[in-house]
């Protein structure tokens, strides 16, 4: 059965999150019944990670497999041409070994969270963006989070209802930059809790404004409990940005050149 990858952008606004729902639109699902329509074969698309309501992407990575053998750019147009106005995109497709697999074969997954920090409302960055309007000292913040980088046991800052085995993550960048209005937080690691970056976020901005002391992020950290984590900002201003595979050429099979228009 031929594999194949995809690197896919959305709109997380009209989505009730990347994993396929029962009763609510999703990102996986919609591309599942995409794949349909012009594969007519019913087949799972796996993320590398799941993202929640709301949350976007720049770069999304999936697999599936199928039964018939296509050329994997007659796969990006063909999802490009159903998806269309959907507010997903299909921006490259591959055909893949079968050692590769979306989730399990990444080595590390880059995040942004994007803060507006002005009076004004928001208006076409409407669900794209937090908008926070009260002034944020941003070195304050990346003091508090330079005390979540490493090896920790990150309980109070993943959600009650996360699926994780195991709160243990290595954080292995953490950064807080602003340019003039904007504050973005970029999150480095290879794996994260459910709600670990929208939790940061939450207590650093906190920290941020002043309402807490830098030592506060130690202490919640170190309570290892789910109540002494800072309010949980929004999903509009996440986007998972990247996903890092080791030697990623290696999967990728070599295809002849396909022509969108052939000659009769």
């Amino acid at each position: 059965m031929p594999r194949f990858k995809l690197l896919i952008e959305y709109d997380g606004r009209p989505f009730s999150g990347w994993q396929r729902q029962d009763n609510a639109p999703s990102v996986m699902g919609l591309i599942e019944k995409s794949l349909l329509k012009f594969t007519r074969e019913e087949t799972v698309v796996f993320g590398a990670g799941r993202t929640d309501s709301g949350v976007h992407a720049d770069g999304q990575v999936a697999h599936f497999d199928l039964q018939r053998d296509w050329h994997s750019e007659k796969i990006r147009e063909a999802l490009n041409h159903f998806l269309k106005d959907t507010g997903v995109a299909i921006l490259d497709s591959w055909k893949v070994t079968d050692e590769f697999d979306a989730r399990f074969s990444a080595t590390k997954r880059y995040y942004r969270y994007r803060i507006c920090n002005r009076r004004a409302p928001l208006t076409y960055e409407l669900g794209r963006a937090w908008q926070y309007s009260y002034p944020i000292n941003i070195d304050l913040m990346q003091k508090g989070a330079d005390q979540l980088i490493g090896h920790h046991d990150f309980t109070t800052f993943r959600a009650t209802a996360c699926q994780a085995k195991s709160p243990m993550r290595t954080m292995e960048k953490l950064t807080v930059s602003r340019e003039g209005e904007w504050v973005y937080l970029d999150a480095t690691a290879r794996a994260f809790l459910h709600n670990q970056i929208r939790s940061f976020v939450g207590s650093l901005v906190e920290v941020g404004s002043g309402r807490k002391p830098v030592e506060w992020i130690t202490e919640i950290l170190q309570a290892c409990d789910r109540r002494a984590c800072g309010p949980v900002c929004p999903p509009d201003g996440l986007y998972l940005k990247k996903i890092d595979y080791p030697d990623a050429a290696d999967y990728v099979i070599a295809e002849k050149p396909w022509e969108e228009h052939p000659k009769a």
